[in-house]
Parts: structure tokens; sequence; C-alpha cells
């Protein structure tokens, strides 16, 4: 697969952004760290300097985070060959939070300065290191993989997002023949736009050396993004890069959140079914009087036939002759072994399931004359 090292591209949506975000949550957390470290002599490490850069490390690092340490001055320093597959050198992949990884994060940090480096060209760091992490999450598109939400931690006394172009009055320490001092160069621009392009949210926090003076740590957060880039295609039509890659990655678990919703929901109407209470109205055939019983059956409870109590179905000659048994939603007339009943005009000796909303009970007395009774269920 060929990589194109990336440009800043055009503005996304708020879907867009949304959805990205969900993207990065598939990943369970996985974050791209990159720790830029100042290396020229203006930035002594005292103790304090030291504590925090360990907190940040042992404290601040989750498990899957990739961790890349760029050292810089006049340019970034790098162990290893820069290219677009790897734009800002190998990363450390933080597999899990215990001792040996964390030491091997620490033994890449350069805790003491260069004295070998100076002039700090921090807009050229800043131009390098955006459009690196810009790079390694396209980069990810191009594999169908995952994006990461992404942090830089600057670690600096120079000047950070200053406007195109920098003059000694700001910054001395920028090389005079370096281009990014010329507010107009590509160089400059291409900085600029990055740095209004991705969504860069920075937290500062002052240390101040043992010789009085003082460097920034400065933290620089960046949600999940990708560069969109939107082309004319044949047919009044155009062709762009975010939405596809949205539907590819977010159509299967969308899908299976569509399910657990439409689970949950059948689930909430079942159990609110199965809590209400089934109103039986009892209507007896001999009754001159036009007149209805109700009786009141909840969820795995039953109405007697034949006993004396006001919650069940009256039936002559004194004796039980079973009762009606609500299981979920289902209703079973379950007769007693002596028990003379009919349902429906057919004798019943066994739990039999009532599939009809209204039905009829025959209770037959001792010289076999019918007892009839016409229920109604209302759920």
């Amino acid at each position: 697969m060929t990589l194109t090292k990336i440009s800043p591209g055009q503005p996304l949506t708020d879907i867009q952004k949304n959805g990205l975000q969900l993207v990065s949550l598939l990943t369970g957390g996985k974050r791209d760290v990159i720790l830029a470290i100042d290396v020229t002599e203006s930035v002594g490490f005292n103790d304090q300097g030291r504590i925090r850069l360990r907190q940040i490390v042992t404290d601040s690092l989750k498990t899957g985070d990739y961790v890349y340490v760029v050292p810089f001055a006049q340019n970034l320093v790098f162990d290893d060959v820069i290219s677009v597959e790897n734009p800002l050198g190998t990363p450390i992949y933080f597999g899990q939070k215990n001792a040996e990884n964390i030491d091997k994060v620490l033994a890449k940090i350069p805790f003491s300065s260069d004295p070998n480096r100076y002039g700090t060209d921090i807009q050229k760091a800043e131009l390098t290191i955006y459009q690196g992490i810009a790079q390694i999450n396209q980069n990810r598109v191009s594999k169908h993989q995952l994006i990461n939400p992404q942090s830089v931690v600057w670690i600096t006394d120079a000047p950070l997002f200053t406007q195109p172009g920098i003059n000694s009055q700001i910054w001395t320490e920028t090389p005079a023949d370096s281009p990014l001092r010329i507010a107009t160069s590509p160089e400059s621009q291409e900085r600029q736009k990055w740095i209004e392009t991705l969504p860069l949210k920075q937290r500062s926090l002052t240390i101040v050396t043992q010789s009085s003076k003082d460097y920034q740590l400065s933290v620089v957060d960046i949600n999940p993004t990708i560069q969109e880039f939107c082309t004319p295609a044949p047919g009044g039509q155009e062709t762009c890069l975010v939405n596809p890659y949205l539907l590819k990655q977010l159509w299967f678990p969308s899908l299976i959140l569509l399910l657990l919703i439409a689970a949950g929901v059948w689930s909430l109407c079942k159990f609110a079914r199965l809590q209400k209470k089934w109103k039986l109205r009892i209507r007896f055939e001999d009754n001159t009087e036009d007149e209805e019983k109700l009786c009141i059956l909840p969820n795995k409870k039953k109405i007697g036939i034949g006993e004396d109590s006001p919650n069940s179905i009256d039936c002559p000659g004194g004796e039980i002759r079973g009762h009606l048994q609500r299981q979920g939603e289902k209703l079973y007339l379950v007769p007693t072994p002596e028990g003379n009943i009919q349902l429906n005009n057919k004798k019943v000796t066994s739990k039999t399931l009532i599939t009809n909303s209204r039905f009829t009970l025959n209770c037959p007395d001792s010289r076999q004359r019918d007892y009839q009774i016409n229920v109604k269920i209302e759920k």
C-alpha cells in the first residue's frame, strides 16, 4: 500500500466530528501521546521537572497508548528513519501499565540538555509534529483501521502557537535562515493551516529551573480527527473520504446497538405487560339481573373456581372445581382431580391452555345440570 503525505483538508461537519469520536471509542481508549522535549541548554530539568515528567509517564499513560518521544532543537532529533509510514519515528507501545513499559519510555526521555544543540526552531517543531500526528491517523484510514485521539506534551521555553513568521522580539533562537521566520513562506503558511485545522486544546504549567529561568509544560489535546477531501466526480457527483470511512467503521456497531435497543424496548414492553393485572369479567348465564363479577389476576397468580372468596368464580355444589392460572401472558384452566368442569362444552381433566380472550366454563351439578359461566379477559 502506498501512503501519501497528508495536507490540511476541508472543515468537518459536527456529525462527522461526532462520528469520528465514536470510531475512536471502539479502540477501547487507545491514544497517541507525543512527548516533544526541547533539548537545548535553556531548558534544564531540575528535580521538579523530572518529577512532573515521571508523573506523566507513570500516572497518565494508559494501557494501549502509543508513545512517541521526540526531542527537538533546530530540528527534530530521531533515533530511526522518518518516513510517511512513521512520520514521528517508531512509537513505544504501552501494552500494560507495568514497570517494564514505564522504564522503556523513561529510558528514551532526554532528562539532560544537550550542550551541542542550540537555537530552538519551535515553529518548525510545531509544523513537523502536527503534520506528523495528522499523518498517523490518516495512515490508519488508508489501512481501514480505527483512529485514535492524540495528545502532544510540549516541554520548552519557546512560545507555542505564534502567528506565521517569528521575529527576534518574540523568540530569538529561531535560526536566521529558517523559512519559518518569513510569514509568507510555504512552511509558515502550512504550519498555520495545521494549527487552524486540527482541534487543538492547550493547558500549560510554568516550571522554574535552578537558574531561575522559566519553561512551560504544555499539554495539547487533539480530538480524534482525519482530513476530509471531496473531489468532483463524473455525473455531477463528488467523492469524499470521511463519510465512507465512517460507514465502513460504524455500520456493524450501529447494527448491534440498534438490535440492543430493540431488545431493550421489547424487554421493557414485555415486563410492563407482565406487571399489568388482568381483569376477568364474569357473567353467569342464569343471572337475570344482567350483572357482572370482576376478578383481578396478576402474573403468576390464580383464581379459584368454586372457592368461597371475593376474587373467585362461583360454582354450584360447594366443591372446588379447579382454578384459572396465569403464567406470563398465557392462561390455563387447571381442574382438580375430582373436579367436574368443562371448557367451551368440552370436559377438561388436565391443565389446558386457554387460547381465546372470551371463553365459557360449565360446572355441571350432581344432577348434571349445567351452570354456565362466560368469561372475558381484559389484558
